[in-house]
């Protein structure tokens, strides 16, 4: 985790300065971060957000995740609470990256299953042939986030979606006229249950 967060600057990932291996143990120095979760920013405030605050908690987040996706790495942890509202700035920081893996060349490894439902991509649960993980995986769940600040819930695990999808569109639904429609469509198309069928 040390040695992928020392490779990236950006404002909204955690920076590691230095890292090192002592006493048969790790540690790295990290700047000290105080703020609160997304999640309990919103616990907060009643769940009551308009667009623009929604989306500067988000588009930096996206920002970071294209530094990371263009490193070929991905994160596959994205979830309410890992995201810190700094103190102050109210900046997002993207948090825990000890899920993130590497893809090399054209070659994805075999990547562990980890999860959070109604986060975690159909592909993130198991070796399904033609569901590959990439950028697409962490784009689900960053839309997950978005569907928690806007509907209070997370989406219907993806899993289950593949069988009897019972996901609600929030285009089109009493969201319109608080939200942008494009806004609305597209976290609605960021959580197309299929890899194929998302932002990319």
């Amino acid at each position: 985790e040390a040695r992928l967060l020392a490779r990236f600057d950006h404002p909204s990932l955690v920076k590691v300065y230095r890292f090192w291996e002592a006493n048969g143990s790790a540690y790295m120095v990290m700047p000290f971060y105080e703020g609160r979760t997304l999640r309990d920013e919103l616990r907060r405030r009643g769940g009551v957000v308009d667009e623009a605050t929604l989306l500067g908690w988000i588009g930096p987040v996206a920002d970071a995740l294209a530094v990371v996706h263009a490193e070929l790495c991905y994160h596959r942890d994205i979830a309410p609470d890992i995201v810190m509202l700094l103190d102050g700035s109210n900046r997002p920081l993207l948090l825990d990256f000890g899920a993130a893996r590497r893809v090399i060349g054209d070659r994805t490894q075999a990547l562990t299953a980890i999860l959070k439902p109604g986060y975690a991509p159909v592909e993130q649960y198991g070796e399904v042939p033609g569901l590959k993980q990439g950028p697409w995986t962490d784009i689900y769940a960053l839309a997950g986030v978005a569907h928690f600040v806007l509907r209070g819930k997370t989406p219907p695990p993806s899993v289950g979606r593949l069988i009897n999808d019972q996901y609600e569109k929030l285009s089109g639904s009493d969201l319109e006229g608080h939200f942008s429609t494009r806004l609305l469509a597209a976290v609605d198309h960021a959580l197309a249950v299929r890899p194929d069928g998302r932002t990319k």
